[in-house]
């Protein structure tokens, strides 16, 4: 869902970059607006995702990059035996718990390039794997343009998931969070 980001608000680059990761996070989290725990975890579509396991997927990723950029271990890294819990909760795991999991990672995630990234030209090793090639170098601004880009694909998958679920458009979602819903 395209919302507006307002450049006055966004300041400098790092400001404007932050702005945008923020519109898509909004998108995710007004996506699970109203939904029992139940609905936010099924499946409507064919897909295996859900609205719930994406929160999750997100969160733990942005963690994952920031990690990486700060060159610090992931102390919620997954393992290959565990990767699918990273869509889905598990246990006692909530969609209120998850949300505010993402809340202080994106307070971090902000912290980290506002006070701690002397340029957006600086840069950190990715890890080696096979989609990586090896060796390379990205860009703190780069990291940023990725999380946009990963948590707006995944803001899509929630937009079809949640029109699947109650026939609700991310229209109405934005209108609803921004106190418009049921006015002509």
């Amino acid at each position: 869902m395209v919302t507006h980001v307002p450049a006055e608000t966004s300041g400098d680059e790092r400001g404007a970059l932050l702005a945008f990761v923020e519109a898509q996070r909004g998108a995710i989290r007004r996506s699970l607006l109203g939904l029992t725990e139940e609905q936010a975890a099924s499946r409507p579509t064919a897909s295996a995702l859900s609205l719930s396991g994406l929160l999750k997927h997100v969160a733990e990723g942005e963690l994952n990059w920031l990690r990486m950029a700060q060159q610090l271990p992931n102390e919620n890294a997954r393992t290959e035996a565990d990767w699918s819990d990273s869509f889905r909760l598990v246990g006692a795991e909530t969609i209120p718990q998850m949300l505010e999991f993402w809340s202080k990672v994106a307070m971090e995630t902000e912290a980290f390039i506002h006070q701690d990234v002397d340029s957006m030209d600086d840069t950190f090793p990715l890890p080696e794997a096979p989609w990586f090639p090896q060796g390379e170098r990205c860009s703190m601004r780069w990291l940023l343009v990725h999380l946009v880009e990963e948590i707006g694909r995944h803001a899509g998958h929630a937009d079809i998931i949640r029109e699947a679920l109650d026939g609700r458009t991310a229209f109405e979602l934005v209108a609803e969070e921004a106190g418009y819903a049921g006015r002509s």
